[in-house]
């Protein structure tokens, strides 16, 4: 659980409780069928496309579709699912796929999808570890959406990004541009990749690595973003150079063991100065190096930038990207361990996001039964916009605005082409 209290207490024994009302009441069908029907431009993608359902003592239930809204409705209503995924758009129905020989039945199209989860920083963070989070390592979600939207946007083109928080210690990334559904696992992991800096599993130290003493623009274009982030989360918040053992892993970054050596001159007792005292001090011995011993530099030219790096820049897991047929949970879900919705975040606004301060199951249950306004006020009003969940379910139907714009233009297309014939 996170370490930050919930605005509202949550009990996961409720859930069988007020799961049936926030599906009923809360759940925004109309606007979530809009999104994933992309405006029934293509005829069969919202009846063909994957959801799975993980139910009550974990029964999991893949291969469901719907014919349309109403069914998706009284479906997930019948169910109260725990958990909704959301997976590709296949050949044919999914829940036919039993009907349907195995080799004809093939994941067609999907949402590039990111998938960022705070557990990949436990070597770099020192406040939380596993699925806790707190203020001290959550600025690491904002500094990801940062350079992982910009990238996205200014590199690749895409207009139409879905930020999601995923209910406890990460954050998701669905790119809805039609050239993004259409990418093959090839492109997908392509674009991964690219994004992919940190590298290496739990045994390697270094895991960033920048060659030719030249930096990729798109690197250094995420530099801006991490050096104006740095010095409140890795000095002050994480104290990253604090104690011994802290400081023997910043220092195991540094290829130049010349350099290293220098550093501990410098700093005497480990415990005697101050994270901001080191790092200024290690800053300077890389300036320094570029006039004054050159084989010090030739070594660790980029060892400033690979250390920010190395804590900072966003890890991501390419698998979930690659694969057409991955399934991601879905956004406005309810995490059963914490109760927070899976709610739509705003990348503009992403530094006043606050993951403690999303709306819990139970909250938006009390905040119903407190609901005042007269019967025809209340029917006027969707009960979603009359709690917590109005904020983020503004910024989804922003975000379903600029969507819709697009697949209107592909509708007068095809009428154009119909009216020719």
């Amino acid at each position: 659980m996170a370490k930050e209290g919930s605005v509202a207490a949550y009990d996961p024994a409720c859930l069988p409780d007020f799961l049936p009302i926030y599906y009923k009441r809360l759940f925004p069908y109309g606007p979530y069928y809009r999104w994933i029907s992309y405006g029934g431009v293509s005829k069969n993608y919202f009846t063909h496309r994957e959801f799975s359902f993980t139910l009550k003592d974990d029964i999991y239930l893949r291969y469901q579709s719907f014919s349309d809204q109403q069914d998706m409705e009284k479906e997930i209503q019948k169910r109260c699912p725990y958990k909704i995924d959301i997976g590709a758009v296949f050949t044919h129905r999914p829940k036919d796929h039993k009907t349907v020989k195995a080799a004809a039945f093939q994941a067609q199209e999907k949402e590039l999808v990111f998938d960022i989860d705070m557990t990949d920083y436990d070597d770099v963070r020192n406040c939380c570890s596993g699925a806790d989070i707190c203020p001290k390592c959550w600025p690491l979600m904002i500094i990801a959406v940062k350079i992982i939207d910009t990238a996205l946007r200014e590199d690749f083109g895409f207009e139409h990004l879905l930020w999601v928080y995923s209910g406890r210690r990460g954050i998701h990334c669905w790119v809805c541009d039609e050239q993004a559904r259409k990418l093959s696992p090839n492109a997908r992991s392509a674009v991964a990749e690219y994004l992919s800096v940190v590298k290496g599993g739990e045994n390697q130290t270094k895991k960033v690595n920048l060659y030719d003493h030249s930096i990729h623009p798109s690197i250094q274009r995420a530099m801006k973003v991490v050096k104006t982030c740095f010095q409140d989360y890795a000095v002050k918040k994480q104290d990253f150079m604090g104690d011994e053992e802290r400081l023997d892993k910043v220092l195991g970054l540094i290829p130049d063991e010349s350099l290293r050596k220098h550093l501990r001159e410098d700093y005497g007792e480990a415990d005697s100065e101050t994270s901001s005292f080191k790092w200024q001090a290690l800053k300077q011995r890389v300036e320094d190096a570029k006039t004054l011993n050159k084989q010090e530099w030739k070594k660790s030219w980029a060892a400033v930038e690979e250390i920010m790096l190395q804590y900072t820049y966003p890890r991501l897991d390419v698998n979930v990207s690659k694969g057409v047929n991955h399934l991601l949970k879905s956004p406005f879900c309810v995490h059963p361990k914490t109760g927070r919705v899976c709610v739509p975040m705003d990348p503009d606004n992403i530094e006043n996001f606050d993951p403690f301060q999303v709306p819990t199951l139970s909250q938006l249950c009390e905040e119903l039964n407190q609901m005042g306004g007269t019967e025809d006020e209340k029917k006027r009003l969707k009960d979603y916009k009359k709690t917590s969940l109005k904020e983020p379910m503004q910024v989804f139907e922003d975000f379903l605005q600029k969507l819709e714009k697009t697949w209107k233009g592909k509708k007068l297309e095809q009428s154009d082409i119909k009216r020719e014939f």
